[in-house]
C-alpha cells in the first residue's frame, strides 16, 4: 500500500496517534507533513520517520487559531504544490460536569480544537483536495456514539459532531471526487490521558471494552491508512470502529 507521490497531512501529530500514523506514511513512502505544538515531541516524530522514510515537513500550529490553519494549508502547498490526504486529527479533552457547573467550560475549550478546526482545515484543503481527487479522515473515537462517562460530556459532544459533518462533508464533497471518512478508536495506549491531566491508566479502561484489551495507535494507524488508500475507493461518509468491542457493552 504505497504512498508514493502523495502528499499527507496530519494534525495533532506530536504525539499518540498521529505521530505514529506520519511514520506509518513515512514508511509507505509518502510526503508527509506534520503540525502540532510541542516541538520537542515534533523533533521525535521526525527522526522516527527518518528511519523508516523520508523527513516530514513540519508546522509548529495550534490548529483551533484561524490564522494558523491557513498557514498551514498555504505552507503545505508552497512546499509540495498540492494535497492529496489531509487527517484531521488534533483533539483533547476536559472533564466538565453539569453538577458542579463545569460542562460549560469544558464545552468551550474543547470544541475549537476538536470540531470548529476540522471544519476549518476542510474548508481549506478542499480546493486542493478537489484538483487531487483526494480525501479526508476525521479521527473520531467511540464516545460519540454512547456517552460512558458523565465527566466526558462536552467531549463526547465534540466527537458526535464530528460524526455528523464527516457524513455532511462527504455527501458534499462526493460528485468532486472527494472522499470523506472518519476512524473511531476505543481506548488507545497513547498519553491522552496524561495530556488532559486525567490521574488513570489505561488499564483501568480493560474491564469496559469486550475483548479486555487496549489497543495500540498502530491499530488505528492501520485503519487510517487504509481509509485513505485506494484500496477504499469506494468506501465515503463511513465511520470505522476500532474499539475492542467497547459498544457492545
Amino acid at each position: 500500500m504505497s504512498f508514493s507521490g502523495k502528499v499527507v497531512l496530519i494534525t495533532g501529530a506530536s504525539s499518540g496517534i498521529g505521530a505514529v500514523t506520519a511514520i506509518q506514511y513515512a514508511k509507505e513512502e509518502a510526503d508527509v507533513v506534520i503540525v502540532g505544538r510541542n516541538e520537542a515531541k515534533l523533533n521525535d516524530v521526525i527522526e522516527k520517520c527518518k528511519h523508516v522514510g523520508k523527513a516530514p515537513f513540519v508546522i509548529k500550529a495550534d490548529v483551533s487559531i484561524d490564522e494558523d490553519a491557513r498557514r498551514i494549508i498555504n505552507e503545505t502547498i508552497n512546499k509540495f504544490g498540492k494535497l492529496d490526504v489531509l487527517i484531521n486529527n488534533a483533539g483533547f479533552t476536559k472533564y466538565g460536569s453539569i453538577l458542579d457547573g463545569t460542562v460549560v467550560d469544558a464545552y468551550d475549550k474543547i470544541m475549537g480544537t476538536n470540531v470548529r478546526a476540522v471544519i476549518q482545515l476542510t474548508t481549506l484543503a478542499t480546493p486542493h483536495l478537489i484538483k487531487s481527487k483526494g480525501n479526508i479522515v476525521n479521527v473520531s473515537s467511540v464516545a460519540g456514539f454512547a456517552v460512558r462517562l458523565v465527566q466526558q460530556n462536552a467531549y463526547s459532544l465534540s466527537k458526535a459532531a464530528v460524526n455528523h459533518f464527516t457524513k455532511g462533508a462527504a455527501l458534499e464533497l462526493a460528485s468532486y471526487g472527494v472522499r470523506v471518512n472518519a476512524v473511531s478508536p476505543g481506548p488507545v495506549r497513547t498519553d491522552f490521558l496524561e495530556n488532559a491531566g486525567i490521574k488513570d491508566t489505561w488499564d483501568n479502561f480493560r474491564n469496559g471494552v469486550a475483548l479486555r484489551r487496549i489497543s495500540e495507535p498502530e491499530e488505528i494507524a492501520d485503519v487510517i491508512l487504509y481509509l485513505s488508500s485506494d484500496k477504499a475507493r469506494g468506501i465515503t461518509g463511513s465511520n470505522f470502529l476500532a474499539d475492542n468491542g467497547r459498544l457492545l457493552l
